[in-house]
């Protein structure tokens, strides 16, 4: 397991992290409606809420949302980014003690962040804040690795440089989903999505990853200078392509 307290890893990397990330797909909302009832009436609280990327979706459509974020940098982000919608409440929880009522949610999602919780104490605390008949909703951006050869050469650079990346790479995630539903089913979705960066946005792209070393780290130098080889190799027209396959995955805990 990662040394770094899950909690604190993004605590640096907060700007790059909200100008370089991916959102998500209104695809989520499409789902969500069609298969679990989803209505602009739906409270929901966003467990890792962050820089609340995935939080606006819910907002915009008319949800009210309970943002629960450990990370005082992370949580404050994602106050300046939602501060325009009054249906959104920032708290200062985690997903093992969010500070929720009982039984006061309709569903409880986690984008980019499940893999990082206790998951027994996790899945406790989101039995008890949720309503009888509430859903449970995991998502993540999976980045493609080989699907392009510039995908390949970045994954690689990743696996020199990383400090941590074999231990969070999000292969982890299937064994998350796995356990915290069990004995519950649930039901996964994929979709596509794709960023194109040029060389700047590309390189905050890396740097707003929990493993890639910033500076003084002596990786870190030698980490970008193989990282703008990689770019000057792949680039089109200015721009490289970061793949990705979105993953939804969502059931009802028993």
């Amino acid at each position: 397991m990662p040394a770094v307290d899950p909690t604190q890893r993004f605590s640096a990397r907060v700007d790059h992290y909200i100008r370089y990330r991916p959102g998500y797909s209104p695809e989520v909302l499409d789902v969500l409606r069609k298969k679990c009832g989803l209505k602009p009436l739906s409270v929901i609280a966003d467990i890792g809420s962050g820089t609340g990327l995935f939080a606006k979706l819910f907002l915009e459509n008319g949800n009210a949302v309970f943002g629960v974020e450990p990370n005082k940098q992370m949580r404050e982000a994602g106050e300046r980014y939602l501060e325009s919608f009054s249906s959104f409440v920032s708290i200062a929880g985690a997903a093992e003690a969010t500070t929720l009522e009982d039984h006061s949610i309709d569903f409880v999602t986690a984008a980019q962040a499940a893999h990082w919780f206790d998951r027994e104490r996790a899945r406790r605390e989101f039995v008890r804040i949720l309503r009888p008949g509430g859903w449970t909703v995991f998502v993540w951006n999976q980045r493609r690795t080989q699907s392009t050869p510039f995908l390949d050469a970045y994954e690689k650079l990743l696996l020199q440089y990383g400090t941590d990346y074999q231990q969070v790479r999000h292969e982890r995630t299937t064994d998350t989903i796995e356990t915290f539903f069990a004995p519950s089913p649930y039901q996964a979705v994929a979709f596509d999505c794709a960023q194109k960066f040029d060389y700047p946005a590309l390189e905050g792209r890396l740097l707003s990853s929990s493993y890639a070393p910033l500076p003084p780290h002596p990786k870190c130098a030698p980490m970008l200078e193989a990282l703008r080889r990689i770019f000057n190799l792949h680039q089109v027209n200015g721009r490289v392509a970061m793949e990705y396959t979105t993953r939804l995955y969502y059931g009802q805990l028993a």
